[in-house]
């Protein structure tokens, strides 16, 4: 995980094959794994499998020794990295996943992300799990992130095991360059058209899950992914928290920036454990990850339970998720009349009047942007709900990149569904220009 990356506020919640020892000090109040029932999967989805341990744990024994045969770190432009990624495609090679390397430049240095598709599941609605590889030139990187990346490759070779028929698209990444600042996946996320963007229905991170200290901590960027991670860990007896340390510092930054809904776990860094988190968790008072970008983050410092735990509820998202059946969408108001929009002007706006849908809009409600313009980063793109309460969607991210053509999920559950309803547009800085091409509302 990079913490040297400032926290950003960025938009509500919305690709092409380019290219997880115990816990320490007092007992934890949680059932010991053996004693752990997984929850049951909600309607329409298959039960996930239990993640073997033992495997995740091998996942990471094997990128300890690349590190050790290669200066003693997998860093993005040493050989350790590159031995990285190779070990890691030849296990999803072999497990049937269609893999494509995608190479950048950074610093005068190649850098590479992995991606690998599951075959089947609709081409629409991609369900992506993602995790950075790269380590710091300091050391060998297990926790941070060889956790994650095993984690989600064992997840991925247990969705081979199983020849899983999922109804969603499955796409696992693995990052390069992480640690200087989210550059891999950057550059995945900036180099898809709008197009492909919009079929991503979630991103899922996983950085850093094994933290010797642990606490079990939960993305809340999104409602519907959010609820997936917690109804697990309830369901398993393990309390956990809002994750706040290294919100918008790692990957899933690179994809909530562009309006793509984002979850993910996280089980701390160099942050104290607090005493209530110590009474919550066990452990001790001490940093989550003592070893953070150090030497000793070998796989003598991974949590065996937090490792186990945590591979557990990546299958759980990805079974729960990419298998349930897809409910039909409800009423949809459009309205694809244009509206200019000033250059370096005032706010101008696209409306639909809502009727016939009672009670309040949903957690999940849709909103389709269509903007035609020259230049994303000078926008300001807001949902204006009846009452006039605002919800930013876009706020003049994205640069130089032409249009926004995407579908955002909002959490309207608290506005009277019925009304008038606004997109708001405007564009703060000279030169480019454009209009609303459309806006729709899906309940």
């Amino acid at each position: 995980m990079n913490l040297s990356v400032p926290r950003r506020a960025t938009a509500v919640a919305a690709l092409t094959v380019l290219a997880v020892t115990g816990l320490a000090g007092t007992t934890a109040t949680a059932a010991p794994p053996s004693a752990q029932t997984a929850p049951a999967a909600p309607a329409g989805a298959l039960a996930a499998p239990d993640i073997p341990l033992a495997n995740v744990k091998q996942h990471l024994a094997d990128l300890q020794s690349i590190a050790t045969a290669n200066g003693g770190n997998r860093a993005h432009g040493r050989t350790g990295y590159k031995a990285s990624i190779d070990f890691v495609k030849a296990k999803l090679d072999a497990a049937g996943f269609t893999t494509t390397v995608q190479q950048f430049t950074y610093n005068g240095t190649t850098g590479y992300n992995l991606i690998a598709d599951w075959p089947g599941g609709d081409a629409n609605q991609v369900l992506m799990a993602g995790a950075h590889l790269d380590s710091v030139t300091s050391g060998p990187g297990i926790n941070d992130n060889g956790s994650g990346s095993a984690g989600i490759l064992e997840t991925a070779l247990a969705v081979s095991r199983a020849n899983l028929q999922p109804t969603k698209h499955l796409r696992f990444g693995w990052w390069g360059a992480e640690e200087l600042g989210l550059v891999g996946s950057k550059h995945y996320v900036n180099n898809l058209p709008s197009t492909e963007r919009s079929k991503i229905t979630g991103y899922l991170n996983f950085d850093m899950i094994a933290s010797k200290n642990a606490g079990y901590f939960v993305y809340d960027d999104d409602p519907t992914l959010e609820g997936v991670f917690k109804n697990y860990f309830a369901g398993i007896g393990v309390p956990t928290e809002i994750e706040t340390e290294g919100d918008g510092r790692s990957d899933h930054a690179s994809f909530k920036n562009v309006g793509i809904p984002v979850g993910g776990l996280f089980t701390g860094a160099s942050r104290v454990k607090t005493s209530a988190q110590v009474q919550k968790w066990g452990g001790t008072a001490t940093a989550f990850d003592s070893c953070y970008h150090s030497s000793c983050d070998t796989t003598a410092a991974v949590n065996d339970t937090a490792l186990d735990r945590n591979s557990d509820a990546i299958a759980h998202a990805i079974w729960t998720l990419g298998t349930a059946t897809t409910p039909p969408p409800g009423p949809v108001f459009e309205n694809t009349a244009d509206v200019s929009i000033p250059d370096n002007g005032a706010a101008v706006t696209s409306s639909v009047t809502v009727s016939g849908v009672t009670g309040n809009a949903p957690a999940t409600l849709k909103v389709g942007v269509d903007i035609v313009h020259t230049y994303v980063g000078d926008l300001v793109v807001d949902l204006i709900a009846p009452d006039g309460s605002v919800y930013n969607l876009h706020n003049r991210s994205g640069g130089s990149a032409d249009n926004i053509v995407q579908t955002y999920t909002v959490n309207a559950s608290s506005e009277v569904a019925g009304g008038v309803w606004k997109l708001r547009v405007q564009d703060k800085a000279a030169i480019d220009t454009g209009y609303i091409n459309s806006f729709k509302l899906t309940f």
